[in-house]
Parts: structure tokens; C-alpha cells; sequence
């Protein structure tokens, strides 16, 4: 059963996608899935262990379970200096 997250993207991913965010069906349960799903659609480059996911403004694993209506932030690593 499909439900519905709120997912932000930054840096790279914003780039590759073309949005800074959406909201999306999805049928994923970990933000890992919910990873691999978006990076299927928007051609991300990036692996999913190198991307940092917070769900609802924590800091959370890639076996986050989710649940309808979260608010997904998929952060790339940063080069700082």
C-alpha cells in the first residue's frame, strides 16, 4: 500500500533532480528503500550508504521504518574547508 512522504533534497541531489523537494507515493518501508526508489526515478549518482537521512528533523538509519505523511531529508556528504 502506497503512502504519502514529503521528501527535501540538497547540494547534489537538488541538482540532479531538478526540485528541492516533493511529495511522493511511495510503497517503501526504510528511508534506504525510499532511497534507491528516488534514485531509480531522478538518476542519482550517489550511492545510498554515502547519503545521510533524517526523518520528521532527526537524524535517523537507513532502516528507519516509515510512515505516512514523514518528512524525508536526503543529505550528500559536504565539502567543507
Amino acid at each position: 500500500m502506497s503512502m504519502p512522504v514529503r521528501v527535501q533534497y540538497f547540494a547534489i541531489l537538488r541538482e540532479q533532480s531538478g526540485l528541492s523537494g516533493e511529495e511522493v507515493l511511495t510503497q517503501a518501508a526504510t528511508t534506504a528503500e525510499l532511497y534507491v526508489e528516488l534514485a531509480s526515478r531522478h538518476g542519482f549518482t550517489l550511492p545510498a550508504d554515502r547519503v545521510r537521512a533524517a526523518v520528521n528533523e532527526q537524524y535517523v538509519s537507513a532502516q528507519h521504518p516509515l510512515k505516512a505523511g514523514d518528512e524525508v531529508l536526503f543529505i550528500p556528504p559536504v565539502a567543507g574547508g
